[in-house]
């Protein structure tokens, strides 16, 4: 099953280059949002795998989008794309609880490892080693004792 990814950018070319390189990569693109207030409605619906958020949007922004899913779901995994590169937008997208950070414009080989790498920890995170149950042990014996 492929892992779900919302897109969250204010420019529509943005958002479907982003649905194109993940398409082809074999993501599933559950959803697009335009702005942090859409991305975050759309995350707790949608509940995907991963979020790529662009941080300069008009209404909600970036980082106060990526603080409030982070809030909503602390396994949440954000990889940020942005034309932001000052270190004061990357330090606080990461503190906000983004796992990577991507410049655009982008290769699309880099977008897809950066979300490669952030489904895979949020499987991890959700699925840790031992946390399985034995479903044929933890049922009481039907034979008579």
């Amino acid at each position: 099953m492929p892992h779900k990814i919302l897109i969250v950018d204010d420019a529509a070319f943005s958002r479907n280059t982003l649905r194109d390189v993940l398409v082809a990569a074999g993501f599933e693109v559950v959803g697009m949002a335009r702005d942090g207030d859409e991305g975050i409605f759309l995350y707790e619906i949608l509940r995907p795998d991963v979020v790529t958020m662009d941080l300069v949007m008009s209404r909600c922004d970036g980082v106060t989008a990526i603080r409030a899913i982070c809030a909503f779901d602390p396994l949440a995994q954000v990889v940020v794309c942005s034309a932001l590169t000052d270190a004061t937008s990357i330090r606080e997208a990461l503190l906000a609880g983004a796992r990577d950070f991507i410049v655009k414009p982008y290769e699309a080989k880099r977008v897809v490892e950066a979300v490669g790498r952030a489904a895979a920890a949020g499987a991890k995170d959700r699925n840790p080693p031992g946390a399985r149950i034995d479903v044929q042990r933890s049922r009481p014996s039907s034979k008579p004792g």
